[in-house]
């Protein structure tokens, strides 16, 4: 399918994608899927706990000013269900130690359980109904996401809050049982509220962490507003001047067959992983590769330099410029610092968010070691399809030891199992100053959602 505008008479691509969103059912739903949509819900509360205690999430939150029923997790205060999507989104991304969607990169669940659960609790949905809608945004930012691989990248645009809002709007809409006619006016309104620029990472600033929350309210705003009726464009995705042409700035054919294949029948969203790091995931490899030579008794002054073998992509956002991520300016610059990542995680064996504060990056002895790590671009790098890490340590005998880690660990060849994915929650909420019985009820409440007759949040604010 091509990017000319559909014919009247034509369903356009946003209407075959809300046909079957909008008929959506529980009993048509694989366990599998299930199982993984319930992990992500577990992932994502207990990094949000995490992170509202953050000097970012009380500043956003100190600055909203319509108050409402909906809970932002671990925030005093009820909010709207805007204020409430954004603060949630932002909590969950907001110290990068959220999901990924293996071999074609982007954050799911950050933009899309938000929307879910601010609308779910808006209108006191079932719990079921929230399930439904997380399921049907996580699938439909999987699928997004495989149309026009690394474009919108290039175009300087972050996937997360231009093909977040699409996906936040699936979960709201299918959240409020919208039908194929309002979701197709959903997406259409939720096309002209995407937004997200790369500009980040020239300094580590902190709009990256916004981006799906901003995502996850645009969605939920443009499904509620298509729930009225508002007319918004129907060839959204493949029309001329529309979201692929904007957002990937190209004009070449897209692949829709592949987001439409199987609808129902193949699950994309199975390929969700799951960070064992709080750091970007393409770096997890090398963090594997440094802790087994930390483990191996190399001492660091004994080693001249480390190079790492990577993969083209890589380079403009974890690696270059190279002096900036050798000396990153805090702990949030830090997790996007190939360097840094490998040589705190040779001193502590660890990656979690202790190592990712402004005070841990000033440590001499990791600042030293980092100096010491390169790269060069191996032509046969499997990313974005694999990610791997390599790299080799020269002593300054001028002797040499090679370390590789071939995947990924948390993803499809090597998943973390729901016991690390609880613990992972239990110190989360930890960190973020939960006692354990309060943590607990937390988890209980996700994994029985589908049983809850009416969605409440409000036993999880501070």
């Amino acid at each position: 399918m091509g990017t000319t505008s559909k014919n009247q008479s034509e369903q356009s691509i946003s209407e075959t994608l809300s046909a079957w969103l909008a008929t959506l059912s529980m009993p048509e739903i694989p366990k599998s899927v299930h199982q993984i949509a319930t992990r992500d819900l577990i992932d994502a509360a207990g990094l949000a706990v995490a992170a509202a205690p953050e000097v970012y999430c009380q500043q956003v939150a100190a600055s909203w000013d319509a108050n409402g029923p909906c809970t932002a997790l671990g925030v005093a205060q009820g909010f709207d269900v805007a204020g409430a999507a954004l603060l949630n989104g932002l909590a969950i991304h907001g110290e990068d130690f959220d999901d990924t969607l293996e071999g074609a990169p982007i954050r799911v669940a950050a933009m899309t359980i938000p929307a879910a659960f601010a609308i779910g609790e808006r209108y006191q949905l079932p719990g079921e109904r929230v399930l439904l809608g997380v399921i049907a945004g996580l699938e439909t930012v999987c699928r997004l996401n495989r149309v026009a691989p690394g474009a919108i990248h290039r175009a300087g645009f972050h996937p997360v809050g231009v093909i977040g809002a699409l996906g936040a709007c699936a979960a709201a809409g299918v959240t409020l049982g919208l039908n194929q006619k309002q979701l197709t006016n959903a997406f259409g309104l939720a096309g002209s509220f995407s937004s997200g620029l790369l500009e980040y990472l020239t300094d580590g600033a902190w709009t990256k962490r916004i981006h799906p929350g901003w995502a996850a309210q645009s969605g939920a705003r443009a499904a509620l507003i298509a729930k009225s009726g508002y007319f918004a464009p129907r060839t959204l995705l493949e029309g001329p001047k529309g979201f692929f042409k904007g957002f990937a700035h190209t004009t070449d054919r897209h692949d829709f067959d592949e987001m439409l294949r199987d609808l129902g029948k193949t699950w994309f969203l199975e390929d969700i992983a799951f960070k064992p790091y709080a750091c970007g995931t393409m770096i997890h490899p090398f963090i594997d590769c440094a802790i087994r030579l930390s483990e191996s008794g190399l001492h660091h002054q004994d080693i001249a330099f480390i190079e790492c073998d990577t993969g083209e992509g890589l380079v403009d956002r974890l690696w270059e410029p190279l002096a900036a991520k050798h000396n990153p300016p805090s702990g949030y610059a830090a997790k996007f610092s190939m360097p840094y990542c490998m040589a705190v995680a040779y001193f502590d064996r660890a990656a979690g968010l202790a190592q990712f504060t402004d005070s841990r990056v000033q440590d001499p002895l990791v600042k030293q070691l980092a100096q010491k790590i390169r790269y060069r671009i191996d032509p046969l790098n499997e990313y974005p399809r694999n990610y791997t890490g390599h790299m080799r340590v020269v002593l300054n005998n001028g002797e040499e030891t090679v370390f590789h880690q071939p995947h990924f660990r948390g993803g499809a060849h090597e998943p973390l199992p729901d016991e690390e994915i609880e613990r992972k929650f239990f110190q989360n909420c930890a960190y973020g100053h939960w006692s354990h019985e309060k943590a607990t009820q937390l988890l209980q409440a996700l994994t029985n959602l589908q049983q809850a007759k009416r969605f409440d949040l409000s036993d999880f604010r501070a």
